[in-house]
């Protein structure tokens, strides 16, 4: 979706990060890294899995899918903030930071002021409005190089103790012990999101102070142990037994890679992103995981995890200056550091393709499953900005061919017998760039060439014939409704609303550009009442149709893949041991049983009293009406 449909529905993907996030595979993060990526997305078109399950770049259209309008936000509950009190926001000043611009999101009725931290170089974004469900967040930009999974690794790692913090894992003494309404962290492609949400002022800081001391003193870049949990190392408890490799996110990436569908997302990312970051996994690929050392792990942290990387949100009801004296205690640590931000700057991905790719890659099939393939055809729809009306059109556009059952592309598929069920959802823009992916899994062998040419012809004819007017009217009351009516269920607001700021505020824009669509909309309405489906025919035929920068990737079966990659594993882990002296096999039988001994022992008394806790007297009496 375009950044102004901010993320109702990505409340929803992110609300299964609490249930993951103790679950069996993920001990202390979700991540979207793997997602679209580690969660299952339950919406209307495609899912995407993972915060744990699909390649990132298609982090998809179901996670910015609404923006609040002022009247949603400002009716939350029983007015306590007086127009005049959040105008006053805008106001205020701190000796500690330089204010950088001022603005009020009328959609919205958020009050925003940025400021900048004058000795760090730290952004810091903070939203006044009448909402006690207040949230903040800290986001580093961390596109990495390669697929050994470092900001996957390092963003369960640093919620592992802290310096003033000591416990090994605080995450779950927060979740027993504060009133929190949201407690998690995402890795994206290209950043690390580290959230909390309250409706108890004193615990809202008290959870504030964990994260932000967790963020920038983690004991993980002081202590190999935790690199070795989270991230990877090589077992053994006897010289006569084999090595395994074991850890957290080595473990919960290889169901990731043993997942079809991930598997089809991951490569079609790939192959839209030679040469940028968006075509390495950020999450982690099971055999390159192991090739990142502890050195490069903290060297990471170093790198990316200073201040002036870091995009800080404050959102809801509380004071203003406190939140900036509370960060300043943190920042004023910190001088400022110029090569952060450029150092983690985005590089565009050009279209480079002079004609289609077509790649195939094989799948795990288990021996009672149908020998059937995946087609998915993908494109990168951009190499430069689009305009904010662009991007609503481009949003619109992507309703009317996959929104509802009787769209165009998706009906097509669905009733063309050439496959199971749709895969890829349509457009993905919550990056950088946008791209669109659609495809049919299920396919067999015969039918494969035919899933690309029915996708083509069938864009060629909405291009032709255009889309009917009660289709445009229809996708604009539908779109329009999503943007004012802004329903996160039972999840904070402020968290759609930061996710929707940072689509833009991450790559050097204003954080509030993202999350305004009365300007566009109006704009939209206008061509749309000048030229009807004309619009929406041509971003068709420039944007799909002539645009030679797609690929088409088909998934094969095979039933020996997962005994292949196994013995490869078995195999490489073989030599690693052959070429071991005793001294060494030795020292990692002992950091084995050192490890399982960490694991197992109980935080001290002294390490748990770090925890801030609240008090009886801490508790709010009065129910508030909503």
């Amino acid at each position: 979706m375009s950044s102004r449909l901010v993320v109702a529905k990505m409340a929803l993907l992110v609300s299964l990060a609490v249930a993951f996030r103790r679950g069996p595979t993920t001990v202390t993060a979700f991540s979207i890294a793997t997602l679209g990526t580690r969660a299952t997305v339950a919406a209307s078109r495609a899912a995407s899995s993972s915060v744990s399950a699909t390649p990132r770049a298609f982090v998809t259209y179901q996670f910015r899918k609404a923006s609040p309008p002022a009247s949603s936000i400002t009716a939350l509950h029983a007015s306590t903030l007086a127009v005049s009190d959040l105008e006053k926001a805008l106001d205020v000043t701190h000796p500690a930071f330089d204010v950088v611009e001022r603005d009020v999101v009328t959609e919205y009725g958020a009050y925003c002021t940025v400021y900048r931290h004058k000795k760090s170089g730290a952004e810091l974004l903070s939203v006044s409005v009448d909402d006690d469900n207040k949230v903040f967040g800290i986001t580093f930009r961390t596109p990495p190089d390669d697929s050994t999974g470092v900001p996957h690794i390092l963003e369960h790692s640093v919620l592992c103790g802290s310096r003033k913090y000591t416990t090994k894992d605080p995450f779950v003494f927060l979740l027993q012990s504060s009133l929190q309404t949201f407690l998690n962290a995402f890795t994206y492609p290209d950043r690390t999101c580290y959230v909390v949400a309250s409706q108890n002022t004193k615990d809202f800081y008290n959870l504030i102070n964990v994260y932000a001391d967790a963020v920038y003193h983690p004991r993980a870049i002081e202590d190999p142990m935790v690199h070795a949990q989270e991230g990877w190392h090589l077992e053994l408890e006897d010289k006569n037994d084999p090595l395994t490799y074991k850890g957290v996110v080595y473990n919960e990436m290889k169901g990731v890679y043993s997942s079809p569908d991930s598997l089809l997302m991951r490569e079609s990312q790939r192959t839209l992103f030679p040469d940028n970051t968006y075509g390495v996994d950020s999450g982690g690929d099971p055999t390159v995981i192991p090739n990142l050392s502890f050195e490069q792990f903290a060297d990471f942290h170093a790198k990316f995890y200073h201040p002036g990387n870091s995009r800080i949100y404050f959102y809801g009801d509380d004071d203003v200056y406190k939140r900036l004296e509370l960060m300043d205690e943190y920042l004023s640590e910190f001088d400022a550091s110029p090569e952060s931000k450029p150092a983690s700057e985005i590089n565009w991905q050009r279209k480079s393709y002079d004609e289609p790719h077509r790649t195939t890659y094989p799948y795990p099939a288990g021996a009672d499953q149908p020998e059937t393939h995946m087609v998915q055809t993908n494109w990168l729809l951009n190499d430069e900005p689009m305009s904010d009306t662009d991007e609503l059109a481009l949003n619109f556009l992507d309703h009317l061919l996959m929104g509802t059952t009787s769209s165009i592309l998706r009906k097509t598929l669905t009733e063309s017998g050439l496959g199971d069920a749709i895969t890829g959802g349509g457009l993905s823009d919550e990056l950088l760039q946008a791209t669109f992916s659609v495809g049919l899994k299920g396919v067999q062998p015969a039918n494969v060439e035919k899933v690309e040419t029915l996708i083509i012809e069938t864009l060629e004819k909405a291009a032709e014939e255009g889309f009917t007017e009660d289709a445009i009217d229809a996708t604009m009351n539908t779109i329009e409704f999503q943007l004012r009516e802004f329903n996160t269920g039972s999840f904070p607001k402020g968290l759609s609303f930061m996710l929707g700021s940072m689509s833009k505020w991450i790559y050097d824009n204003g954080p509030t550009d993202a999350l305004k669509f009365e300007k566009p909309l109006a704009e939209l309405k206008a061509k749309i009442a000048e030229s009807g489906s004309e619009i929406f025919q041509d971003m068709i035929k420039d944007l799909l149709l002539k645009n030679t920068h797609r690929s088409t990737v088909e998934m094969t079966p095979s039933k020996t893949l997962e005994s292949e990659q196994l013995k490869e594993e078995q195999d490489r882990l073989a030599a690693i041991k052959a070429g071991l002296s005793e001294e060494e096999l030795e020292e990692i039988i002992a950091k084995t049983v050192e490890l399982k001994k960490l694991q197992a022992a109980d935080d001290t008394p002294e390490d748990k009293a770090t925890i801030p806790r609240l008090e009886l007297e801490d508790l709010d009496r009065k129910v508030t009406e909503y």
